[in-house]
């Protein structure tokens, strides 16, 4: 077995697309050697990094959130447990904020979400006055805004 895999292994194994594979490329995130006949091939540790481009979209880093972290991992060895752990472990604090978000949505979704239409008379008690119309356009409940007026909270 080689060492090297070409850019439909890759895809395969990884199930990224050989399109996302070369745009990573190009965008620093993964490398690639080049044959004589100038096709890529890929070491197997570059399923690894793949994995980690994945997961680190899936909690909302952006590319050049990625580009920076991945800098931070070895050049001259494959990354460890222990190097994905130092990585990851400034990250617990942005879930934890996701998951608050998503809570909110998934509580807001039979209540008022701060609109100020006042069409709904659930909106009359949630929002007497239109006080999150004050506060911006918006679903100013959705969005995080704590409108506390009158002792009643937003969320």
């Amino acid at each position: 077995m080689t060492d090297l895999l070409t850019i439909t292994e890759v895809a395969r194994r990884s199930g990224v697309a050989s399109s996302a594979l070369r745009f990573y490329e190009t965008r620093g995130l993964i490398t690639s050697h080049r044959t004589g006949s100038g096709h890529r091939r890929y070491p197997r540790a570059v399923l690894r990094r793949i994995a980690f481009v994945v997961f680190a979209r899936k909690i909302g880093l952006s590319l050049d959130e990625i580009g920076v972290e991945l800098a931070k991992l070895p050049h001259n060895r494959v990354p460890e447990r222990s190097d994905w752990a130092k990585l990851s472990a400034s990250w617990t604090r942005r879930v934890d904020e996701q998951m608050e978000e998503l809570q909110r949505v998934r509580d807001g979704l039979t209540k008022c979400i701060g609109c100020g239409c006042l069409s709904l008379q659930q909106c009359q008690l949630a929002n007497p006055g239109d006080r999150a119309g004050r506060a911006g356009p918006g679903p100013r409940f959705w969005i995080g805004e704590n409108l506390r007026a009158g002792g009643r909270g937003a969320r």
